[in-house]
């Protein structure tokens, strides 16, 4: 009888050694302190940010050992002042916004791309089209140039007026301007949401027009991105797994964003934000391959360059690999 008892309490004790190394294992895991990144999204709360509050929601970001902030910029503090004052440590910005702010001589670098295509259109307030309406009034975002429109109105000669506006579409409808600066997930959809009729002639859709060029991507500090190589690439990880998900699961992830936006007071609607996550996964489809790539193009880093370049909009070509720091000695 012992020596039927001996491997049998042998057998236990090694089940129990092992259920003790674990549990030490896991609060050792658990314990580890998460490192802090301050992310900063290119507006309010909405569905266009909707894979990163997922990865948030979800834990994605602490699996990967960040404690992720995210924040949204304001009228008197823009993404490019947080970023400049290392309020945060990532901020996003159109392929073009960060292709002008190197130039000029601050160093960002792309840490994760979501947008693959334009999502900028021109309007008419009158249904005909805007490259028939020169010399005529062009509301423009206070918040970011828009590059595109300044580059075609040069290149086509149409002499527009422009009128900054905020936010909105009342201007447009009081018809206080001939023309409005719109993209497909938000201006667009308010006007739709108020019946405003709008023939596809009285749109300048600049994604059909030769003038695709990739917006949303985050950026941080070329100094951040150096010393801090494994917190870059883990949030782009987690960040792309956000959207992953959000994307397999859409209504979930309208819920996490309905959370957002009541947080931040936003005033808008669960329809609305639905019809924005939409285009916004749209817009994430790459023109060639139509999946979900997450990357950013040589191609149109090189045209969105030259683009701006031949319409003196940046002094010196940035390239690819330097937005990328594949360059970095």
């Amino acid at each position: 009888m012992e020596r039927v008892k001996h491997p049998v309490i042998v057998t236990l004790l090694v089940v129990l050694c092992w259920l003790l190394q674990s549990m030490v294992g896991s609060h050792a895991v658990a314990s580890k302190p998460l490192e802090p990144f301050v992310f900063t999204t290119a507006w309010t709360a909405q569905a266009e940010f909707a894979g990163y509050y997922v990865a948030k929601e979800k834990g994605f970001y602490q699996e990967v050992g960040l404690d992720v902030s995210i924040q949204h910029p304001s009228l008197v503090s823009s993404v490019y002042h947080r970023i400049e004052t290392d309020e945060c440590q990532a901020g996003m910005f159109a392929l073009m916004a960060a292709i002008d702010i190197i130039s000029s001589g601050t160093p960002l670098i792309n840490i994760f791309q979501t947008s693959m295509n334009s999502s900028y259109m021109i309007i008419s307030r009158w249904g005909i089209n805007p490259l028939e309406q020169r010399s005529q009034r062009l509301a423009v975002y206070l918040s970011e140039p828009n590059y595109l429109a300044m580059i075609m109105n040069r290149e086509k000669k149409l002499n527009y007026e422009w009128v900054v506006f905020t936010s909105g579409i009342n201007v447009f409808l009081s018809g206080g301007v001939d023309m409005l600066s719109a993209v497909c997930y938000n201006e667009y959809l308010l006007l739709k949401n108020a019946g405003f009729d709008m023939p596809e002639s009285s749109i300048f859709r600049f994604k059909d027009h030769g003038y695709n060029i990739q917006e949303n991507g985050v950026y941080v500090k070329k100094s951040y991105y150096e010393s801090h190589p494994a917190q870059c690439k883990a949030f782009a990880a987690a960040s792309r797994k956000g959207w992953e998900w959000a994307a397999a699961h859409p209504e979930q992830a309208l819920d996490i964003v309905m959370k957002y936006v009541r947080t931040n007071n936003v005033q808008t609607n669960r329809v609305l934000q639905r019809l924005q996550m939409q285009e916004i996964f749209k817009l994430q489809l790459d023109p060639h391959s139509g999946k979900r790539e997450f990357r950013v193009r040589p191609d149109m880093v090189k045209k969105a360059s030259r683009l701006m370049m031949e319409n003196h909009r940046i002094d010196r070509e940035v390239t690819y690999e330097e937005l990328m720091g594949k360059n970095l000695k």
